[in-house]
């Protein structure tokens, strides 16, 4: 739209280039009614909200990124940098409210009709660069104490991030090749890939084996520990368990009794009476051989 109307301008016949522009001629200005101000130092612009703030007028919540027709005014200056005003209204009362520009601190300060969500933090607890005001710029010129404080302060930090920036050159040495480092970045995907691909190719085999339908979460070391502790196989031995079935089957008894003691005294006796006749020592005859008779015994 801005585009079509800078471009496709209509000239009048009465114009001529000795005239001016054909702004000049009409008596308008090329940025049309948001310079209807302008004389006041005050232009129109469209400005979009830096942070979360809330109304003092009505209490409502404006939420980041939400954009006014605000008029912009130059207030300052910040060495080489301008400080600027911007007033607008509230889209939902009656309420005005101001924010202005700090470049020192390369961000914005709401001066009246609102109040911010405060979200800010210390930038030297971050480890930010943070510059100097101009009250401690003039103290290092005029204070000599102040600056030899200053002096001290700078070498103690110096020596406290020495080792920093140590490790930092030597991150800078090592990331030098980025075609090395991609390369094995790249080789490193790759096997995660097909780790993946042969972990979801079991997985699903399980499941299909299983007929079950469900997602199986990755394995840890809990898991395997646990697995470890179990054991499938049987205990005992085949030969153990042969052992154990006649032992079963000798003290079973041949007749059911009513009482479980006649149970237990019969099991009993028939196995003191096999145990007699497995340990009884066998004669001669019952051997099969035949005992010599002697004449004088005759």
């Amino acid at each position: 739209m801005a585009e079509r109307k800078a471009v496709n301008k209509y000239y009048p016949p009465e114009w001529t280039p000795a005239k001016g522009s054909i702004n000049k001629f009409r008596g308008t200005h090329a940025l049309r009614e948001r310079a209807r101000k302008l004389h006041m130092g005050i232009l129109i612009i469209r400005f979009e909200m830096p942070f979360n703030i809330w109304c003092n007028g009505c209490g409502n919540h404006i939420g980041m990124g939400v954009r006014y027709n605000a008029e912009k005014t130059k207030v300052g200056m910040y060495y080489t940098t301008p400080v600027y005003k911007f007033r607008m209204k509230c889209h939902l009362c009656t309420n005005h409210f101001e924010i202005q520009t700090d470049p020192q601190n390369l961000d914005y300060v709401v001066l009246e009709g609102a109040r911010r969500q405060e979200r800010r933090w210390d930038p030297t607890q971050n480890e930010q660069v943070v510059p100097e005001d101009k009250d401690v710029q003039k103290k290092l010129v005029m204070d000599s104490m102040f600056r030899l404080e200053h002096g001290v302060a700078d070498k103690a930090k110096q020596k406290t991030l020495a080792p920093s920036i140590v490790q930092l050159e030597e991150y800078k040495e090592k990331w030098k090749d980025d075609y090395m480092l991609n390369k094995a970045l790249r080789q490193k995907f790759r096997e995660s890939k097909k780790d993946l691909a042969r972990i979801q190719e079991r997985d699903s085999a399980l499941l299909k084996k299983s007929s079950l339908n469900l997602s199986l979460l990755p394995e840890t070391d809990e898991d395997r520990r646990l697995a470890g502790l179990l054991k499938l196989t049987s205990l005992k031995s085949f030969d153990e368990k042969q052992k154990q079935k006649r032992e079963e089957a000798l003290i079973k008894p041949w007749f059911p009794s009513s009482t479980s003691n006649e149970k237990h005294s019969l099991a009993n006796l028939i196995k003191e009476s096999k145990m007699k006749t497995l340990l009884k020592p066998l004669n001669k005859s019952e051997l099969g051989i035949t005992p010599k008779i002697n004449k004088s015994e005759e």
